[in-house]
């Protein structure tokens, strides 16, 4: 495995290191680095814990590349295999506006529009949802993401036809990096 560094533009997670930040950055700079922990999540099996690892990087320009993996949990902490695992990208649109795209393994990209609510929070809802025809029959989710004392703390909303959001992904992490 190719270490991203020894890329010819790499990513960084840290503001000291790699590509000057971009100017546009600075209202999702909060977000910047890698976050581990644990979550809870409802699934067609019933709720479970989950542990998660996040990535938010960037390689100069003015967006956040984002990666996220995550793995079942028992309740003694084992881990059971892989989880839920997506891609994308964080974009500002102005001084309080973001998009994010993302797509994620189970066969859903999605295209969420939102904004900051405070300086290091953020709430995003789908304005374009595409699934594949075997992919969870979701219609509509909702985002919310916070740093809150150090701690990134976010909470995922989806909805399927007919259905209001209900919660379906919800964690706190660490800050590795």
């Amino acid at each position: 495995m190719t270490d991203a560094t020894a890329l010819p533009v790499p990513d960084t997670v840290d503001v000291r290191s790699g590509p000057e930040v971009s100017q546009d950055l600075l209202a999702l700079l909060p977000l910047l680095g890698e976050w581990h922990g644990e979550g809870q999540a409802a699934g067609a099996a019933g709720d479970h814990r989950f542990g998660q690892w996040i990535r938010f990087s960037h390689d100069g320009r003015g967006f956040l590349a984002y990666e996220s993996r995550s793995w079942p949990l028992t309740d003694d902490g084992a881990v059971v295999g892989p989880g839920v695992r997506e891609s994308g990208f964080w974009r500002p649109r102005g001084q309080d506006d973001v998009e994010l795209v993302v797509a994620g393994a189970e066969g859903i990209v999605e295209l969420y529009v939102g904004t900051a609510r405070t300086t290091t929070s953020w709430e995003l809802t789908t304005d374009v949802l595409a699934r594949t025809p075997d992919a969870p029959d979701v219609t509509r989710a909702v985002r919310l993401y916070g740093i809150v004392e150090g701690a990134l703390m976010y909470a995922i909303d989806r909805a399927g036809p007919d259905e209001l959001p209900r919660p379906w992904m919800s964690a706190r992490l660490e800050r590795l990096r």
